[in-house]
């Protein structure tokens, strides 16, 4: 397999596991709708940041270590699983909020959210579900020509990978600013925090009760 037909290959696996519906479109699509288009591609990009990083690991074996080695693995799941439990009871528990102005104080972070509090929460996300460094690792060097550098060609595996995810968030963030009329209701609002809320929540119980 040359190069090319590599990154080809790899391509299509990737749009292929890029639009079936996980977390991390959960969390772009819920960033649109609460907060807007710039903190959507904020996430957006934390979501790619990670994935760049899980691939250059992969490629230079970091990922490796985690594979073989039951305690690193386990000390990143739990904390993963803590991360995004923790996310998701504070986006639900701001949809019960009880008064007005609870309410209020409740949702300003997705009224004025910075670059950087966006861009952390799709990155972390990402870097700290083990199971997509299992992923790269399993995946990525079944595309890597024998006589090519795999640090080179992993990362470009990844950036591939990234574009694509790139790709399909604007399409999702976009379409939702072409619905803001209606998805800008306080009860859509409320709807779509809940559901991401309880999606991040079966994410991080699925894998910290998980043993692999």
């Amino acid at each position: 397999m040359d190069l090319t037909h590599a990154v080809l290959s790899f391509a299509v696996l990737g749009a292929l596991l890029t639009i079936t519906p996980g977390l991390d479109t959960a969390l772009v699509l819920r960033a649109a709708v609460t907060m807007g288009r710039g903190p959507a591609f904020g996430t957006a990009l934390g979501v790619g940041a990670g994935a760049l990083l899980w691939g250059a690991a992969a490629a230079v074996g970091v990922s490796a270590l985690l594979t073989a080695s039951t305690v690193a693995y386990t000390v990143l799941r739990l904390a993963g699983a803590a991360y995004m439990i923790f996310l998701g009871v504070r986006m639900v528990r701001a949809v019960f909020a009880r008064s007005g102005a609870d309410d209020r104080a409740e949702l300003a972070e997705p009224v004025a959210p910075t670059g950087w509090s966006t861009f952390a929460k799709g990155l972390f996300t990402n870097l700290l579900n083990p199971k997509v460094g299992a992923f790269y690792i399993a995946v990525l060097p079944q595309f890597v020509p024998p006589d090519a550098n795999p640090l080179g060609v992993g990362l470009l595996l990844a950036l591939v990978h990234d574009l694509e995810g790139l790709a399909w968030f604007s399409l999702i963030i976009f379409g939702a600013r072409a619905a803001r009329g209606f998805l800008a209701r306080r009860s859509v609002r409320r709807t779509v925090d809940a559901g991401t809320g309880t999606v991040l929540i079966g994410f991080g119980l699925r894998l910290g009760l998980s043993s692999s």
